[in-house]
């Protein structure tokens, strides 16, 4: 039985969707002004895995990324470029495709562009208008009146900012009614593109974006939202207050699901302080699946210190887990099936526990230590081969290792058993002038590329 924690609800819940095995899921997703950041990268690579999971689970999902593609900082870019804010924005929404395809992300339905929008948007601001939740400020823009919803902080267990949160500069206005009011629509400055309205000719706000395209793609209410915990205020908060307002359906969202922060050198990964180290920049002298399986072997909730000796950990880990995968592949026989099916159970059971990757994977490698000595095992490749469907970290294959390699690392393994050090140590040096380092384990050993 699946849980998960539910930041609505400040506990772990028995997962259970509107519809039966019907599961829609909308996440926040990039603002395409420049490479995106490692931290960014992390969350979608979470949320690719939780939405993996729930399909292995038989759930049928529909998963919907916004793309902000018209923000304060798009336009300022494209300015500095002296090009069309629509250069920048397709220029960094390939890269980011790119980017994180690299990753194994490829669970997304639909990528949203906000601009795509429009009249979606426009219909939302007009309706909160209608019901008397929005203003006009003069040659300004139109905002959410906060005095109205008395139910607004009930995310984040607060009403307003602090030094995390993420925030867009258009809700800045010395004329609003409440400190906390945000913008809906901003109205258009001279020699700024903009869009047609009833109301006046503008742009749309962050937080209206989002509840527009997760109307017309999911409807008034659906399953989970997801984006960093940094999002959670006030950005997810005004999106509840919007929609609950215009619709008076409650809650908005069943479960709200929230990644933790990427820090580098003990502090959060950011744009904004320039902090950053791109997943462009990450993955030039690191493999995408180690990047990934880093990801992951830390709880999506928690924070996680990025580091190079963070990373080699990783890399040695992985090494591991695909060297143990090749020979499995290979075996000619099965080993305890009692063994592989316990395995299996309890992977499940902590994945099941709000996707405790963790403890999933400590149980694989206690696996692995335990079937290296029974001799691999055919039946472990398929468990394996199962668990990768959402784990995206294994590569099939012998991950470009020669079979002459392979042969080479099998004699000195036998040598070792033997205690014939001399002829071990001969074996090293040769399969060293193949380009590979050769790693003992207590029963087996590692191949790594020089």
């Amino acid at each position: 039985m699946l849980k998960l924690y539910n930041t609505l609800t400040k506990k772990k819940e028995i997962f259970k969707p509107l519809k039966s095995k019907k599961v829609n899921i909308f996440v926040c997703g990039p603002t395409v002004y420049s490479y995106i950041h490692l931290g960014n990268a992390r969350a979608f690579t979470n949320y690719d895995l939780i939405v993996k999971y729930l399909r292995f689970k038989k759930f049928k999902v529909k998963y919907i990324m916004n793309i902000t593609d018209i923000d304060d900082k798009i336009i300022k870019k494209a300015k500095e470029e002296k090009v069309s804010w629509k250069v920048i924005s397709k220029k960094y929404e390939n890269y980011f495709l790119e980017d994180i395809q690299k990753l194994g992300i490829d669970s997304v339905d639909k990528y949203a562009r906000a601009t795509d929008y429009i009249k979606e948007i426009i219909s939302q601001v007009q309706r909160l208008l209608d019901k008397g939740y929005a203003y006009t400020i003069k040659n300004d823009g139109i905002y959410y009146d906060l005095s109205k919803n008395k139910e607004y902080g009930k995310l984040s267990g607060r009403k307003y900012l602090e030094a995390e949160d993420s925030i867009s500069r258009i809700d800045d206005s010395i004329n609003k009614r409440n400190k906390g009011d945000f913008c809906l629509w901003k109205f258009s400055s001279k020699g700024e593109n903009y869009w047609d309205s009833l109301f006046n000719n503008g742009r749309p706000g962050w937080h209206i974006e989002d509840t527009a395209i997760a109307e017309k793609e999911l409807g008034s209410q659906y399953d989970l939202h997801g984006g960093g915990i940094d999002l959670i205020f006030p950005h997810h908060e005004a999106e509840i207050a919007q929609m609950e307002s215009i619709t008076g359906k409650k809650p908005y969202v069943k479960y709200w699901v929230h990644s933790g922060f990427l820090n580098l050198k003990k502090e959060k990964m950011s744009k904004s302080v320039g902090n950053i180290l791109t997943l462009n920049e990450a993955i030039k002298p690191n493999s995408p699946k180690v990047i990934r399986f880093m990801f992951i072997s830390s709880h999506y909730r928690e924070p996680l210190d990025f580091s190079n000796e963070v990373i080699k950990q990783a890399e040695s880990s992985l090494s591991r887990i695909q060297e143990f995968y090749n020979k499995a592949k290979e075996s000619k026989k099965n080993i305890d099936g009692k063994l592989i099916k316990k395995t299996k159970e309890n992977f499940l059971k902590y994945m099941d526990d709000d996707f405790n990757t963790p403890k999933a994977l400590a149980e694989l490698y206690m696996f692995i230590r335990e079937a290296n000595k029974l001799g691999y095992g055919e039946n472990s490749y398929k468990l394996l081969k199962e668990l990768n469907v959402f784990l995206g970290i294994l590569d099939e294959g012998t991950l470009q290792i020669p079979k002459e390699v392979i042969e080479l690392a099998e004699k000195r393994l036998k040598a070792r058993k033997e205690k014939n050090w001399k002829e071990s140590d001969k074996l090293r040096d040769r399969i060293k002038t193949k380009g590979f380092l050769i790693e003992d384990t207590e029963n087996s050993y590692t191949l790594k590329k020089i």
